[in-house]
């Protein structure tokens, strides 16, 4: 008896500066179960978009985005037009039920983030471990679903066009700062980038992912309370709105689908000024190539040192900036000994702690903060000119 895949479902995708859509939506699978999915796909970016697949086992009511047996038009730099094709192989993923009769299948695009789609990684330091603190073993694989990522940290443009919007629909958070407008935002803690998420959420028309209790029915934005404790159960995980990456996301993102690498870039194992804004400290750090000292490109005007948001090249999954320029605010508490106990699947981090983790590395710190496995923390009312930070959204 032929496989029947009854309900299907399109999303449009929304970014700060332009809408993409996909609409007409088909899926017709073979007695294989091989799903052909076709659909049209509307962007002012060409090249530049990123469209993922989600699946659902009950009708629509739930989505999850962990299947990864996809081929086609799917992925990141999928150009715009119509009958766009993906092929899904449903035999070779693990479904939550065998009731094929009953399973949807949604797609979804964005043009200003990037895919990074479902997957198992090596999570941690699979260099030489004395290059790095025992905080970053063991080295542990993890499943982790797919989600959207920004490609660049969050522009001083792009923080204050939400921040605007905000102040006069019931948020209270900081301005921010930035050394010019296409630069990273900084000065901002992971308070305030929490409520921000909310906001571009629902400026946008999305749901929002924070809340202030368990109950999830107030949306966090700082009114009366401006610093709250977000816990990871008062976050709707499933919400379509923007949220801080895990550390888990966070670190698979920036190996941008490579194995076995130093940084988020995968032709070499070392580190220079033209691969990243960075103090160079090449006497110190064997696989830094420098020169020594800050990139005087970026000395011009004062501190903070930061480059434009995108001056360098991306890694294999179309992200910027995943190592040097700001250290990026993530979603959970830092414990130095989490690796030892984090779950396999989709990792949230500690349920309390002091500190909120930081990743990425900074203008002014040397070549190991920039590696992928490198963790650091901050508390998180502290707002500082070296920390910015950068979006995820589910499915």
């Amino acid at each position: 008896m032929q496989t029947r895949f009854l309900i299907v479902f399109a999303q449009c995708a929304s970014t700060c500066f332009a809408a993409v859509t996909v609409t007409n939506v088909t899926a017709v699978a073979s007695p294989a179960a091989i799903v052909t999915i076709t659909y049209d796909l509307a962007s002012p970016s060409a090249l530049t978009n990123a469209v993922g697949v989600s699946i659902s086992t009950n009708a629509g009511a739930t989505f999850f985005s962990t299947c990864t047996n996809f081929t086609g038009d799917v992925g990141n730099n999928v150009a715009a037009g119509t009958t766009k094709q993906i092929l899904w192989n449903a035999l070779k993923d693990t479904l939550p039920t065998n009731n094929y009769p009953s399973t949807s299948v949604r797609v979804w695009a964005a043009d200003s983030m990037a895919l990074i789609p479902a997957g198992l990684f090596a999570m941690g330091n699979c260099m030489d471990a004395s290059e790095g603190g025992s905080a970053e073993l063991p080295v542990h694989t993890l499943m982790v679903s797919a989600v959207y990522m920004d490609k660049h940290e969050v522009s001083y443009t792009v923080w204050t066009s939400v921040y605007l919007w905000a102040t006069v629909n019931g948020y209270t958070l900081r301005e921010g700062s930035g050394k010019a407008a296409t630069h990273p935002v900084q000065s901002v803690n992971w308070y305030d980038c929490v409520k921000w998420c909310n906001a571009r959420s629902e400026k946008e028309g999305l749901t929002p992912c924070y809340y202030t209790s368990s109950a999830r029915n107030t949306v966090y934005t700082g009114v009366p309370t401006s610093a709250i404790d977000v816990q990871n159960d008062w976050v709707d995980w499933s919400a379509n709105g923007y949220r801080l990456p895990t550390e888990a996301e966070w670190e698979k993102a920036a190996r941008g689908g490579a194995v076995g690498m130093r940084f988020p870039w995968s032709n070499v194992q070392t580190i220079s000024r033209a691969q990243a804004n960075y103090y160079g400290n090449p006497t110190y750090f064997t696989y830094d190539l420098g020169p020594e000292g800050y990139n005087p490109l970026f000395t011009p005007g004062g501190y903070p040192y930061t480059s434009p948001v995108g001056y360098f090249a991306p890694n294999g999954y179309g992200l910027y900036d995943m190592a040097g320029n700001v250290f990026e605010w993530c979603w959970d508490w830092y414990d130095d000994t989490y690796y030892s106990s984090s779950p396999s699947s989709n990792p949230t981090g500690p349920a309390s702690g002091t500190y909120r983790v930081l990743r990425g590395g900074l203008w002014a710190s040397g070549a190991d903060d920039g590696r992928v496995a490198y963790r650091y923390r901050n508390l998180p009312d502290g707002p500082h000119y070296f920390i910015g930070f950068r979006c995820v959204r589910g499915q």
